[in-house]
């Protein structure tokens, strides 16, 4: 791999790639539907993108009759319920399957297309760093794939998880790799797709319209109506960056229709939008708060956090226009969280390819050191009487080269080590970040569930924070917050774990601590958070809330212990804050903000701002 840099500004619109850069084969909506579980298999192999629905059934039917299928078409049918899987939003589902085939399957071509689409689907859960393994591994070995089709969904994924982590012009590069293989046909029309979205993402201004109608006529004559939708998108986006908002009003409203009957949220949330921005700056505020109100209903549902970005940003400027001020600010507290969100995902992205551009690296300067230790070993028992004096010459040569080899791999390894620090430690504070929180307290659970020990969880959120930093600014806030961790850290042992999970929200987990020992730590922690000395904030004394939850009353899974720690907190906060509540088991939980608290708790938003 190699980096690109691009400074410009970015329309990212990764998630109408999603799966469908991993299909193989031209649609055939209309063909007739053949008898015999062979032909089922391979028409249905035909029509995944073309008709889903229709696809969805037949993979029930053909569960049904899999005695009349070879031991080489039950594996692909296995392949194919897994991509359906994914297609259904059943990613956790579809990995495991995925993770299964990639081991067992005995076909080479068929693993190869198992490994591509497993690298989208762990590229749609934000597993990065495994996405990327995945990804090295396979292009390592991308000369010896022969058939072009498993090829192509290595090349399609390289590009899309390249061009996700900000690498547009490698991304490109792979993109015209699947056009060379492919000049014609299905896969050809997303190859164009692919490097005219990497060509336009990665800031290039001269590309002309031609291209992007002969990509959508490429399309078009393979029935991949949805592809071109999304070349068009783009092509209306460049139409936006020269300023032609009519062109790109034409062709987004033309289409618009046509792209929501293809039940596809991504590329629907990124017509939305478009069009929310291009009314915007035609002066007309009734359809671009109508356009950027249908985006929010779209992406709010999905993991489409730039679109919803984009979408409270214009809200927000809609309201202040219109001089409804209260609603403004609560668009634009929904906008810095988003956006929040936003940032962290792409940070995530960038750091997973720098840490597996220094895996590969490393790798290929350790396999280089390993090659010239075997020069070495080879000349020393090639020598003889006449060649000593210059053979020992060049062994002191290559032995200073070897010197040099660990020195740089010695530093190698201390950038890796530190990349993979970053990725673990909240920035602020240098406690774990709620990601690596949330794998370390699951662990200890997991541990004292074994020796059926007992443990409990403890949610803390600074009273009044937002006052603060209105107040005194977020410096000042920031203050705050390493000094409360300092303070929790004093009242910690070391089998704690402790992080950040929010904005101002903090986690403890307390393997084999009975529930009154925990009442009587969060109690310490209040009283000392209390009396903390603060010369900037003087006048707003700061306080935090705290909710208990115990495995003697929840269990060992985190995520309920989460839930009812989140709910004991809400509670004292709702009671007069400054206090500890603990959640015992039978009491009803709060509904209403407090459901949409535990709801953004149990789903890992990272550092949205919590309820004051």
């Amino acid at each position: 791999m190699q980096a690109t840099g691009n400074k410009r500004r970015k329309y990212d619109y990764a998630g109408i790639l999603l799966l469908l850069v991993v299909l193989a084969g031209v649609a055939n909506a209309a063909a007739p539907v053949p008898q015999s579980a062979s032909q089922l298999l391979a028409h249905a192999d035909n029509i995944k993108t073309a008709d889903n629905a229709a696809f969805a059934k037949l993979l029930q039917e053909l569960q049904g009759r899999t005695a009349e299928l070879s031991e080489e078409e039950k594996w692909q049918l296995r392949y194919m319920q897994a991509y359906q899987s994914a297609y259904s939003g059943k990613e956790e589902l579809a990995r495991t399957q995925l993770e299964a085939l990639a081991k067992e399957a005995p076909d080479s071509t068929l693993r190869t297309k198992v490994t591509g689409t497993l690298i989208n689907v762990l590229g749609i859960e934000h597993h990065y760093d495994e996405a990327f393994q995945y990804l090295d591994q396979a292009l390592d070995n991308l000369t010896q794939v022969t058939d072009k089709e498993a090829r192509f969904h290595l090349l399609a994924e390289a590009s899309q998880l390249l061009s996700d982590a900000g690498q547009h012009e490698l991304a490109a590069s792979y993109a015209n790799q699947i056009i060379v293989d492919y000049p014609n046909g299905r896969n050809g029309c997303i190859g164009r797709m692919l490097e005219l979205h990497d060509k336009l993402l990665g800031g290039q201004t001269n590309i002309a319209k031609d291209q992007f109608q002969e990509g959508i006529d490429s399309c078009l004559a393979v029935g991949e109506k949805m592809i071109a939708g999304a070349v068009r998108r783009d092509m209306a986006v460049l139409d936006m960056q020269q300023n032609k908002m009519d062109d790109a009003l034409d062709l987004l409203q033309k289409h618009y229709e046509e792209v929501k009957g293809f039940n596809y949220p991504a590329l629907d949330a990124d017509y939305s939008i478009l069009l929310a921005q291009i009314y915007w700056k035609k002066d007309n505020g009734f359809l671009a708060q109508k356009y950027a109100t249908a985006t929010v209903d779209i992406a709010a549902k999905s993991d489409f956090t730039e679109s919803l970005v984009k979408s409270y940003q214009l809200l927000y400027e809609i309201e202040r226009q219109q001089g409804n001020l209260r609603d403004a600010l609560a668009y634009h507290e929904k906008y810095v969280a988003a956006n929040k969100e936003h940032l962290d995902d792409v940070r995530e992205k960038a750091l997973a390819y720098q840490i597996a551009k220094q895996q590969v690296e490393t790798k290929k300067i350790e396999l280089d050191a390993l090659n010239r230790r075997n020069q070495i070993l080879q000349l020393q028992q090639a020598l003889d009487h006449k060649a000593m004096v210059m053979s020992r010459l060049y062994i002191a040569l290559l032995l200073t080269v070897l010197a040099s080899i660990g020195f740089w791999l010695y530093r190698l390894k201390r950038s890796q080590l530190r990349f993979m620090r970053l990725a673990r430690r909240d920035g602020l504070t240098g406690i774990f970040n709620r990601q690596h929180f949330v794998e370390e307290a699951e662990q200890a659970l997991r541990y004292v569930a074994k020796s059926l020990r007992g443990a409990c969880l403890i949610l803390i959120d600074l009273d009044h924070f937002k006052t603060i930093n209105d107040t005194y600014g977020h410096i000042a806030g920031d203050n705050a917050l390493k000094r409360a961790v300092l303070i929790c850290q004093q009242h910690l042992r070391s089998s704690d774990v402790f992080g950040r999970i929010g904005g101002e929200e903090f986690g403890i987990l307390l393997p084999e601590c009975t529930l009154i020992q925990a009442l009587e730590r969060a109690e310490r922690i209040r009283l000392a958070i209390q009396a903390m000395p603060d010369s900037e904030t003087e006048h707003v004394p700061l306080t935090a809330s705290f909710g208990i939850a115990s495995t003697t009353h929840y269990g060992y899974e985190l995520r309920r212990l989460l839930i009812a720690a989140d709910d004991a907190l809400y509670r004292a906060k709702r009671d007069g804050r400054n206090r500890v509540v603990v959640s015992m088991n039978g009491h009803a939980p709060d509904t209403g903000n407090n459901q949409a608290r535990r709801d953004k708790l149990t789903n890992a938003a990272p550092y949205a701002d919590s309820a004051e």
